[in-house]
């Protein structure tokens, strides 16, 4: 794999997934309480002996940009990197990224100074665990010009999904990116024919595209400046490729999720809690998912209920705490009384003193954390929030979508998000 070099986009703006990515990168999102987005496809890569990676990005790159210096440093002896690649404007070119294939393009003198053999292009927002090589080797042996991961998908999700269809040798012969109506329906196949069974092939008539590619180099660099206003890799480039290259499909049969809204983030992040048989898991020792090392204290856990959950390094849970199917991510301090369910709690960058604590509360502020006597269901706490006593965020009444920003509080999907760095009164009920 050392001829390999990976690609992870990262640029868009994730307005699918605001308020989460009102600061941040889409990539830099917490993930399961203690890691990044960006870790998933990063640890992919390690574990499958891949170690130069560049990953291109354009919207709020601060944090994580911060996060991969923090996180992964290679030996000297090795020529590993992770290295991030912003926008710029430059006097050939003044646009910033036009898309998924424009951002690759403008920085296509850098990627060639490497002299790879393949190219491995991945998303920043997905959620699985892959060994690339089986990939790669399967490019080889089909001496494909580019090789799509995919996986078969319900109708009820296949409108969102680049799909395909494939002859009996795996070769694309038709691609159509997110179709819908006559055209979704005009894009079905017999899904046996990629191993599934009758009664999974009847629900999954529909092969997707992961986002996932691999490019022979040479192939890749003809079909980005041939056609210098194909912007997109799924609208345009691999269209287009069909007529005049080998395009591949190669069957991805494990756990994957696209983790592009509100919803899908919060659903993928509480399956984690699920028992006996969490779709993924963190705890596979032969291929761990790496994030930064915070050396945080242990957790202290003061007479709390905690059931089906995952608390994660840091954090301090008081006297009659109730939670369950939930999350706590790192430094989160929760006082007595108070129940959380079903909700993802992000946790705080920094701990407050007692001194720090009183002056809040001095001040009429909430101390950083979730008070006592709360009750939150249902909710995304993201980082940083000070939850005053007695706050109820139930969504009673069932809305599907709000904005009150100025309140520090979104709700999309019917999951109420409490914004990064929001303060939340005293009896507050939403």
């Amino acid at each position: 794999m050392r001829n390999v070099l990976s690609i992870i986009l990262g640029g868009g703006r994730g307005t699918r997934l605001y308020p989460l990515t009102k600061r941040r990168a889409k990539p830099a999102v917490p993930l399961a309480g203690k890691y990044r987005l960006i870790d998933i496809p990063v640890s992919n890569c390690i574990n499958s002996g891949i170690q130069k990676m560049y990953v291109l990005t354009q919207f709020n790159s601060a944090s994580l940009n911060r996060h991969l210096v923090n996180t992964y440093r290679f030996s000297p002896f090795s020529e590993g990197f992770v290295d991030v690649l912003a926008a710029e404007q430059t006097a050939e070119n003044p646009d910033w990224f036009q898309g998924t294939a424009d951002a690759v393009r403008q920085y296509l003198w850098l990627m060639e100074s490497w002299k790879a053999a393949e190219y491995l292009i991945l998303s920043g927002d997905h959620l699985y665990r892959m060994d690339y090589r089986p990939f790669i080797e399967h490019h080889r042996k089909t001496n494909a010009d580019v090789t799509l991961s995919v996986i078969p998908i319900d109708e009820a999700r296949a409108s969102a999904f680049g799909l395909m269809k494939i002859d009996r040798n795996g070769r694309v012969i038709d691609f159509e990116e997110k179709p819908e109506g006559e055209a979704l329906k005009s894009m079905q196949v017999d899904t046996q024919s990629m191993g599934l069974d009758a009664e999974r092939a009847a629900k999954m008539p529909y092969i997707a595209s992961m986002g996932i590619y691999v490019f022979r180099r040479e192939a890749l660099v003809e079909m980005l400046k041939r056609s210098p206003e194909h912007t997109d890799f799924g609208k345009e480039v691999i269209p287009a490729a069909m007529q005049d290259f080998r395009v591949q499909a190669y069957l991805y049969k494990g756990y994957w999720e696209d983790i592009g809204t509100i919803e899908a983030f919060y659903r993928a992040n509480l399956s984690l809690t699920q028992q006996p048989s969490p779709p993924f898991s963190f705890y596979d020792a032969a291929a761990p998912i790496f994030t930064r090392p915070r050396f945080l204290p242990p957790n202290k856990i003061l007479g709390a209920d905690i059931r089906q959950s995952i608390v994660c390094d840091g954090c301090i849970v008081k006297d009659g705490v109730q939670v369950s199917g939930s999350i706590l991510g790192v430094r989160s301090r929760v006082e007595t009384n108070t129940v959380i369910e079903n909700t993802l709690v992000m946790g705080s960058d920094e701990y407050e003193s007692p001194d720090e604590r009183q002056a809040a509360r001095d001040a009429g502020l909430p101390p950083l954390g979730i008070g006592p006597d709360c009750h939150i269901r249902n909710a995304i706490i993201d980082k940083n929030s000070r939850i005053g006593r007695d706050v109820r965020i139930l969504n009673k009444d069932r809305v599907q979508e709000a904005q009150r920003e100025d309140e520090g509080i979104w709700i999309r999907d019917g999951i109420v998000c409490v914004v990064r760095n929001s303060i939340i009164p005293d009896g507050t009920s939403i």
